[in-house]
């Protein structure tokens, strides 16, 4: 009984999300959070807050032991681009993207 948790326009590009869920695909939710807590990069705390959310799908919707959970797949995919333009020198514009990521987080029940 797998529950999905889904963060959209996040406004980090999905090459750096994707660093983050490097590191907790495959873990239980326990460790998966201590990992997040302690990770430097800035979307350490938009997974932590998705991977929570999950959880809490899974808990309430599922009725399953938050403990025996863990993270089944973790996908940042990217969403839209922003473009904006800035002003430069002799009447020049110079494009701005600013890159948007979707987050999905899986977590499922082990099975013994």
């Amino acid at each position: 009984m797998e529950a999905v948790s889904r963060t959209r326009y996040a406004r980090i590009s999905p090459r750096k999300l994707r660093l983050v869920c490097d590191l907790i695909r495959g873990k239980r939710v326990g460790e998966a959070l201590a990992v997040l807590q302690f990770t430097p990069q800035r979307g350490g705390k938009l997974v932590a807050k998705a991977l929570l959310a999950a959880v809490a799908n899974a808990r309430d919707q599922q009725n399953v032991d938050e403990d025996r959970l863990f993270v089944k797949r973790v996908s940042a995919d990217s969403g839209p681009t922003w473009k904006r333009s800035l002003p430069r020198a002799h009447m020049r514009v110079t494009p701005i993207h600013k890159p948007t990521s979707h987050l999905t987080v899986v977590v499922d029940e082990v099975s013994e």
